[in-house]
């Protein structure tokens, strides 16, 4: 039974962690939200869990780290700097960060990982997405997660092969690109799907999130796997052993 503790208390994801806590039986540690007491609730926490803003990322690492705890961070519209940050923590505590947790989407990552590694470039990888109208990032953390397990079975980087927003006369797709589409309305949780296309045959792997009480349980699995470890950077598919 794990003490966790809610950084972004008092919104959406922060309220569903909250029921999501006590449906698996451990323990809610309480909550902060901005100019809230993080020493003392890490103090309070065997584990934070982080649906917050990017700008909050670095003091609540820092929370973490003088308290000697772990923490997920499951914040999305991170940039480089924010994974050094994680990188840096992971070197004192367990720090576990993800652009989704819902634990479809972990095993999803993990088919995309596999298809890539086995079909030739002649394939072409096409990650489409959709979300309700107040989201803010694009593509989704999420979509890049899935970007980034594209281009791990590949083999390549996800920054030097990423196509966005084309617009106009873009010319013909380049070989190896991994391209994404964001499509945002009404009060969609998630919808992601992730096509392989090849000469006069197509695969798509896809996962629709119906309430975000699935981000919540995942979030919550993986706090509690989280609790004891080593210090270090953790996955979502460790916490289901792929």
């Amino acid at each position: 039974m794990a003490r966790i503790g809610i950084i972004g208390l008092e919104g959406r994801m922060g309220q569903a962690l909250v029921a999501a806590i006590a449906a698996a039986g451990h323990v809610s540690a309480g909550g902060v939200d901005q100019g809230g007491d993080l020493a003392a609730l890490a103090a309070a926490s065997d584990v934070l869990v982080d649906f917050s803003a990017p700008a909050a990322l670095e003091a609540n690492l820092d929370a973490a780290m003088a308290a000697g705890v772990a923490i997920v961070v499951g914040t999305t519209g991170l940039e480089e700097r924010h994974h050094f940050l994680c990188d840096a923590a992971a070197e004192t505590i367990p720090v576990l960060q993800t652009g989704n947790t819902a634990l479809g989407v972990t095993l999803l990552a993990h088919l995309v990982r596999e298809a890539a590694s086995r079909l030739g470039d002649d394939w072409d990888i096409e990650i489409a997405e959709t979300h309700h109208r107040m989201k803010v990032d694009a593509p989704s953390g999420t979509a890049l997660l899935l970007g980034e397990a594209a281009a791990g079975g590949r083999g390549i980087s996800l920054a030097e092969h990423s196509a966005r927003g084309r617009d106009g006369i873009t010319g013909a797709r380049r070989q190896g690109d991994i391209g994404f589409a964001s499509l945002r309305g009404g009060t969609v949780a998630g919808d992601h799907s992730v096509l392989f296309l090849g000469d006069s045959e197509r695969i798509t792997l896809s996962h629709m999130a119906e309430n975000r009480s699935i981000f919540a349980n995942g979030a919550v699995r993986a706090a509690a796997w989280l609790v004891g470890r080593a210090p270090g950077r953790y996955a979502m598919g460790e916490v289901l052993g792929l």
